[in-house]
């Protein structure tokens, strides 16, 4: 079968769904979702994902230089959703969503305190991609809830992050469930 290349992406998948943070010039904060991520060097450090160049995220992290990666587990799932609709800028969809900001150590953008991991990060640069644009960031700290996280790495199976298919379908170690 032939897939229309418009499409081409969902065969890429389950991909890894964050929630990224980030505020505005006035302070005002920000969290929208995102699968299209994967870390891009570790040495330096580097995590990069595709964003809509006019979305909210994009721009903030354009005019204040930093964000935050937060790895949202299932128990964030209906509040990652009320994050991806479309507020008018200076509404802060992590309050809306009922989420809980915290302070991050390295950088000004909030951390998202129901998230598991998180991942400070500097902006390093931005290319254009076609119809998105390539945020790169320079992660300067990088936490996990201990549970996550010990002498034999990572806990995949115990943390259970989300996994975005496509539209409202995101997969948990095997499962499918809806938003």
């Amino acid at each position: 079968m032939e897939l229309n290349l418009e499409k081409f992406y969902r065969i890429l998948a389950p991909r890894p769904v964050v929630l990224v943070s980030t505020h505005d010039e006035k302070g005002v904060s920000n969290a929208a979702p995102f699968s299209f991520v994967m870390p891009a060097s570790t040495e330096p450090p580097l995590v990069a994902f595709a964003s809509e160049p006019s979305h909210h995220t994009a721009e903030n992290i354009l005019k204040t230089g930093d964000f935050v990666v937060n790895i949202p587990g299932y128990g964030v799932l209906e509040k990652l959703r009320i994050c991806s609709e479309d507020f008018p800028r200076g509404v802060s969809e992590i309050e809306k969503a009922n989420l809980s900001e915290e302070k991050s150590l390295k950088i000004s953008s909030p951390k998202i305190k129901e998230c598991f991991a998180h991942l400070e990060c500097k902006l390093e640069n931005s290319y254009t991609a076609g119809d998105h644009l390539l945020i790169v960031g320079r992660v300067v700290h990088a936490d996990i809830d201990d549970r996550f996280f010990g002498d034999k790495g990572y806990g995949i199976a115990l943390a259970n992050p989300l996994m975005h298919i496509g539209g409202a379908e995101f997969g948990l170690l095997g499962k499918i469930v809806k938003a």
